[in-house]
């Protein structure tokens, strides 16, 4: 065998490719990082779930609901119960209209009362714990007469809309429609927030929930998507033109098959976030992971698209009811899917 000698030349050669073969590895063990993160965050799926409705979302009604919200019953804040006492109402006519065992659930915070809306469909004896749909109707109130349509009358509607959709429905699982009151400050993230309520209440009642959608904010779509770091805006959409569905790494399951259901029903994208629950809890599914159940949140990704988002100008004629329709098709898709297993 020769002998190689060694030369600076050589040296230096040698270690430059030893550079570049540890820099390409580096790009791919980053690159195969970065994919194996993105497809743990976004959970693609390759199939849908057929689309089971009887009939499809009205756009028109959607805005007539949101209307209503945002001017009959403007504003919608602790600031003025009759107003949210109006619109509890008004959501409980619907829900009556739709054929749903219908009641308030009420409660008093400080000698004020308020009531969750309760819409039940589905068999009334079944040994099947329930899934529960849910949206907040009251709006931000902090800074004055808002009139919140897409936070949250968008959110809202859709629940009414929802319930207009299930009514015959023959569903093997009870499924729960909740219209929740206190979401918004000052009650967020406390015991008095409707939904921390509803929740305690199937708790006591030592009742589990098969899972939870909550409609937040399902209106607004736009040419720009902002995202709140460079790791987001690399792996999702930069045109806001998608429903996004966002959960815990826990809640994945029950974000895929919410997901393929809305990509079922047809008519609007949607992408998925599965991470940490910390970074996804701002409405009111966080009320229903702290008692250990899987909830997932429907969203246009609020501030981070609307900018409108808590002012004066988040009003009906900003929200786009053709693509909310489509929301909430993917929505009662996949209730009918959740509801039959």
């Amino acid at each position: 065998m020769p002998i190689r000698r060694l030369t600076f030349v050589s040296i230096v050669t040698d270690m430059g490719r030893s550079i570049l073969r540890i820099a390409a590895a580096v790009v791919v063990l980053s690159a195969v990082g970065l994919a194996a993160l993105a497809a743990a965050l976004r959970q693609p799926t390759f199939t849908t779930l057929p689309f089971r409705g009887s009939a499809r979302a009205d756009a028109t009604m959607l805005r007539k609901h949101v209307e209503f919200l945002t001017s009959e019953v403007r504003p919608r804040s602790t600031r003025r119960p009759d107003n949210l006492a109006r619109t509890a109402e008004y959501i409980s006519a619907h829900f009556r209209a739709a054929t749903a065992r219908t009641s308030l659930q009420t409660f008093e915070v400080d000698g004020q009362t308020y009531s969750n809306v309760v819409a039940h469909f589905g068999p009334t004896k079944a040994q099947r714990s329930p899934l529960v749909v849910g949206a907040h109707y009251d709006a931000f109130g902090a800074t004055g007469d808002l009139p919140g349509a897409d936070d949250n009358a968008s959110g809202t509607a859709g629940l009414i809309e929802l319930a207009r959709l299930l009514a015959g429905s023959e569903l093997e699982r009870p499924v729960v429609l909740v219209a929740f009151v206190n979401e918004e400050p000052p009650f967020f993230a406390s015991e008095h927030m409707g939904s921390a309520v509803h929740a305690q209440s199937l708790s006591d009642a030592r009742q589990s929930v098969h899972g939870m959608i909550c409609l937040e904010m399902i209106g607004y779509f736009a040419d720009d998507q902002s995202w709140p770091n460079a790791l987001f805006a690399l792996l999702y959409p930069r045109r806001g033109d998608f429903i996004g569905l966002t959960g815990g790494w826990t809640d994945r399951h029950l974000a895929r098959t919410v997901k393929r259901s809305i990509a079922g029903a047809g008519g609007i994208r949607v992408v998925s976030y599965s991470g940490f629950r910390e970074t996804a809890d701002a409405s009111d599914h966080r009320n229903y992971w702290t008692r250990g159940w899987n909830a997932v949140m429907v969203t246009d990704t609020a501030y981070l698209r609307n900018p409108h988002y808590h002012t004066r100008r988040d009003v009906a004629e900003s929200l786009n009811y053709t693509k909310m329709a489509r929301v909430v098709d993917g929505v009662l898709n996949a209730t009918l899917h959740l509801s039959s297993g």
